[in-house]
C-alpha cells in the first residue's frame, strides 16, 4: 500500500465518482480503477458500492477512509514541520467576524503584525461564526475568530475575550428602546448563525414579538448605516460601535443577553505554524493595551 493509494481512495470518497476523482488528481481513469481494485484485493474487502450514479463507500470503506484521511493529514503536517523556516513566513489565512474586524484592538494587531512579519502573506476571510468554525475544521482556514459557544474538542484556543453586548439605536429613538413599543421596530441583523442575531430573536420571542421585521445585512458598515438612518436597531458588541459615532445611542440589555465570548482558534494538531503563533501573539498584545 502506498500513499498515492490513500490519496486516490480519499479523492473518490470526496467526489463520489471515479471519473471526477481522476480529473481532480489529473490521473487517467483506468489507473484510478486499477489502484482501487488492487487496494480491495490487498485488504480483502470491498471498499465501494458501484452503481450507474457513481460510487459510495461501504461500511468497511468508511472505516478505512477515516484512517486514510488521518494518515494523509499527519504526512502533510510532517512535511510542513520540516519545511517551515525558523521565522514566521508564508501564507496565513484567518477567518474573521464583522464585529471583530473593525475593532481598534484588531486594527492595532494587524498593523503590528504586518510591521513585524512582512514575510507572511496574510489573507483575511470574512464569514459568520458557524462558517468560520466549519472552515477551520475542514482546513480551509489556518485559524479563525468566532463568537458564541461551539464544540472546542478539536480546536486550540489561542485567544478569547468576553465582550459586552449593547442595544444600538439612532439618536432619534426613545430613551427606553427595550420597551414593548420599541421591540416592534425593525431589527438590523447579520445572516443566520450569528449569535447576536440569535440573541435578538430570543429577546423578541421572550417579549412575544417573534414576528418583528428583520432586515438582514452582511457587513457592519451597512448595519451601522441602517441604524444611523433610523431604519432599525440592532445588538452589537460594545467594541464594534465606533466611539466617535455621534448618530447612535447605546443601551444596556437584559443580563441574559449581556455578554458573548469571541475566540481565536486553530485546529488541535501537533504542528502549529510560526505565522499563526505570531498572529495570535499580536492579537493578545493588542487586547491587553
Amino acid at each position: 500500500m502506498e500513499l498515492i493509494d490513500l490519496k486516490v481512495f480519499v479523492a473518490i470518497m470526496q467526489e463520489g465518482s471515479i471519473t471526477r476523482a481522476a480529473e481532480k488528481l489529473d490521473y487517467v481513469q483506468s489507473n484510478i480503477t486499477t489502484r482501487v481494485r488492487k487496494l480491495e484485493e490487498e485488504l480483502g474487502v470491498q471498499l465501494f458500492h458501484r452503481s450507474s450514479k457513481g460510487v459510495a463507500p461501504t461500511e468497511k470503506g468508511l472505516v478505512f477512509g477515516k484512517y486514510a484521511s488521518d494518515i494523509l493529514l499527519m504526512v502533510g503536517e510532517a512535511e510542513m514541520a520540516v519545511k517551515e523556516p525558523d521565522h514566521p513566513s508564508g501564507p496565513l489565512t484567518i477567518g474573521v467576524v464583522e464585529t471583530m474586524a473593525s475593532t481598534p484592538a484588531f486594527i492595532r494587531a494587524l498593523s503590528e503584525f504586518q510591521i513585524k512579519y512582512p514575510e507572511v502573506a496574510l489573507s483575511l476571510v470574512t464569514g459568520t461564526s458557524p462558517q468560520n468554525y466549519e472552515k477551520v475544521l475542514s482546513r480551509e482556514l489556518d485559524g479563525a475568530f468566532f463568537t458564541g459557544e461551539f464544540d472546542l474538542a478539536q480546536l486550540q484556543v489561542a485567544f478569547e475575550i468576553r465582550e459586552e453586548v449593547v442595544l444600538v439605536t439612532s439618536v432619534g429613538e426613545r430613551e427606553k428602546p427595550a420597551s414593548s413599543e420599541a421591540a416592534k421596530a425593525a431589527w438590523v441583523v447579520f445572516p443566520r448563525g450569528c449569535p447576536l442575531r440569535g440573541a435578538s430573536e430570543d429577546w423578541l420571542r421572550d417579549k412575544g414579538e417573534a414576528g418583528a421585521n428583520m432586515i438582514e445585512v452582511s457587513t457592519l458598515d451597512t448595519m451601522l448605516s441602517c441604524v444611523c438612518a433610523g431604519i432599525g436597531q440592532t445588538l452589537l458588541t460594545e467594541s464594534a460601535v465606533p466611539a466617535d459615532e455621534q448618530r447612535v445611542r447605546v443601551h444596556p440589555v437584559p443580563e441574559r443577553y449581556r455578554f458573548v465570548t469571541t475566540r481565536l482558534v486553530s485546529r488541535k494538531e501537533q504542528f502549529r505554524s510560526k505565522a499563526f503563533e505570531a498572529f495570535a501573539e499580536c492579537i493578545r498584545a493588542a487586547a491587553a493595551e
